[in-house]
């Protein structure tokens, strides 16, 4: 009995230390699921969800309308190099309609999608669809910061296709930006349709030239984004567009301070058009929008932030008027308070508390010629800012 057992004991144990020593081989010879080169370029690559959501509460005239919780902003962005001398860039909106019937061709949700490429140290060249350089720095900042913007930039079509060459100066303090972007993502057609005014027709080369200088001055203290820009919206229907952008940064406190100008042969905003649709069945000509953009940031203390953002716009028709009149039809006022609180200083996730208050002011004529009405208009919101960096 006890040489059976020995004879056992003596076949079965190199079977089982086998079976322990396969699994060990098979598993060192299998290849990675993800191969190092690529986990190398995982390092150099960012994916971000800006996020913005909470309750919302509306007010028209000092009256509630409504209370319901809203996804204000969600974009899905993916960023980072691929090569030492090409970077890229992907940003899409999944809170605004996908509209893919555009002169681009591509969703008007997409708000970046583009490659940069390193020429040289100083100077790069970047294809796609990309931000226009002609805003300040209300149009710079991350959307999901932005409560409600001014009317330029709310009404624009901010992101285009085209291409971009900047050139920093050697002491990287100044940089100057030149694109040649698409003037609109929609077509004519879509654009003005019916309302286009007599003997404006569509061109065969909707585009804009826009040239930018962002300097850093006085050691940092002060920054600037300077642009102008002019857009071809038709034949013989064009835009001019100029801004100044200025950042303050001492200590705890920032001040920007933003003006706008546009001038358009054919109201490419909209506002002047809806002020005298039920006299003027067309599209308004030779209009003026003017806008001021104030924002300051203030940190109590490291996890506790004030935020105050004023803005104005002034809108003008300067066609076929009254010549007693007063070109300006309407101003609008803003107001945004908003206290934000951090509660982990390694996580930029917010929790915000915000009222926008805004004023419509009609002038006279548009009251009497237009039957505009003044109004104002309020939303208190509660809820969470996040650019969730993910990878």
């Amino acid at each position: 009995m006890k040489k059976s057992l020995f004879y056992f004991v003596l076949v079965l144990t190199p079977l089982f230390l086998f079976g322990q020593k396969q699994p060990q081989e098979s598993i060192t010879k299998n290849t990675p699921i993800l191969p190092s080169s690529k986990i190398a370029i995982l390092k150099d690559v960012d994916v971000i969800f800006n996020t913005r959501m909470g309750l919302d509460n509306s007010f028209i005239d000092g009256k509630h309308m409504g209370s319901q919780f809203s996804v204000n902003q969600f974009r899905f962005e993916i960023k980072g190099k691929i090569h030492e001398k090409v970077y890229f860039r992907f940003r899409n909106r999944y809170t605004k309609i996908p509209d893919p019937n555009t002169i681009d061709n591509i969703s008007r949700a997409v708000d970046l999608a583009y490659l940069s490429i390193e020429l040289a140290p100083q100077t790069k060249l970047t294809f796609g669809k990309m931000i226009g350089d002609w805003g300040g720095y209300e149009l710079l900042t991350n959307p999901i910061e932005i409560l409600s913007y001014n009317v330029i930039n709310d009404k624009s079509d901010n992101f285009q296709v085209g291409a971009a060459l900047t050139y920093s100066l050697a002491d990287h303090k100044n940089a100057f930006n030149f694109q040649v972007l698409n003037a609109r993502t929609k077509t004519f057609q879509e654009q003005y349709g019916t309302t286009a005014p007599l003997g404006i027709t569509q061109t065969k080369t909707p585009l804009s030239v826009v040239a930018n200088w962002k300097g850093h001055l006085f050691d940092g203290i002060l920054e600037t984004t300077y642009s102008f820009a002019h857009f071809v919206d038709a034949e013989k229907a064009n835009r001019n567009y100029a801004a100044l952008g200025n950042k303050l940064k001492t200590g705890k406190f920032t001040l920007y301070y933003d003006f706008q100008y546009s001038k358009e042969d054919l109201d490419q905003k909209g506002i002047i058009s809806a002020c005298i649709k039920n006299q003027n069945i067309y599209a308004a000509q030779d209009v003026t929008y003017v806008d001021n953009w104030i924002r300051t940031e203030y940190m109590i203390q490291p996890k506790i932030a004030v935020l105050l953002s004023l803005m104005t716009n002034n809108s003008y028709w300067n066609g076929n008027l009254d010549p007693n009149k007063n070109n300006r039809l309407v101003t609008s006022y803003g107001i945004i308070p908003t206290i934000e609180y951090t509660p982990f200083l390694d996580l930029n996730l917010k929790f915000y508390v915000g009222y926008i208050a805004k004023k419509y002011n009609y002038s006279s004529y548009a009251e009497t010629k237009f039957n505009a009405v003044d109004c104002s208009t309020g939303q208190l919101s509660l809820g969470i800012i996040a650019p969730l960096l993910v990878l």
